[in-house]
């Protein structure tokens, strides 16, 4: 079997992306770390997240970001709110981490175990 790796999306700063990374490197797994500060997440990979789980689902609705950026009160399509995560990362509840078919969204160590088990 080969050796298991994950792509994640986050930011270095973010508490819940250290975790992850903590999560993965603890069992020797090798990460595909995208820092969101320097390259913007592709549409296409944010869309797979936004499938699976709904756009509702990948917002840090608690965060500073998504009381700054108004979102709560905005009427605004889903398109609209995507290009505003690309450009604000801080809006999205990190890590974004994908493992073969799993995906998970924030801090999820259930998900990320079953990562490591398929």
């Amino acid at each position: 079997m080969p050796d298991p790796q994950v792509q994640m999306f986050g930011l270095k700063k973010s508490a819940a992306t250290r975790a992850a990374e903590r999560f993965f490197k603890e069992r020797r797994v090798k990460i595909h770390f995208v820092d969101l500060a320097a390259k913007p997440i592709a549409r296409g990979e944010l869309t797979r997240f936004v499938q699976k789980f709904g756009l509702n689902a990948l917002l840090d609705t608690g965060g500073k970001a998504y009381e700054r950026s108004n979102l709560a009160y905005l009427r605004t399509t889903e398109d609209a709110i995507i290009n505003r995560i690309i450009e604000t990362p801080e809006l999205l509840r990190l890590p974004l981490v994908r493992g073969g078919k799993v995906l998970t969204v924030g801090e999820d160590p259930e998900g990320w175990t079953r990562m490591l088990e398929g």
